[in-house]
């Protein structure tokens, strides 16, 4: 089982425009691909934060889901359009495995 965890700081002053935007993306990625993307916020540290949490059998699945996503054109918008709602350069994914 793996564990994929995308985290992104957020710009001032557009908390409401990420998490609609988290949201968006996590609808699109069910409604598209079948996979469940939990959008979730801190509630310590740094709270200008917005993740992404998914979780796969293996690799090979998060690949291929990866790759279909950067592919696609409409993902591709969404993202591009939303930019200046986050910091650029802070941008960090972490994946983990279960023992």
């Amino acid at each position: 089982m793996i564990t994929f965890i995308r985290t992104i700081s957020i710009a001032p002053g557009k908390t409401c425009k990420a998490m609609a935007f988290g949201h968006d993306i996590a609808r699109y990625i069910k409604e598209k691909h079948g996979t469940t993307i939990e959008v979730l916020m801190p509630m310590g540290g740094n709270p200008s934060r917005i993740a992404w949490f998914a979780r796969f059998d293996g690799l090979a699945q998060l690949e291929t889901l990866t790759g279909k996503l950067l592919a696609e054109g409409q993902y591709m918008e969404l993202v591009e359009k939303n930019a200046d709602t986050f910091l650029a350069g802070s941008l960090h994914d972490e994946i983990w495995r279960a023992i």
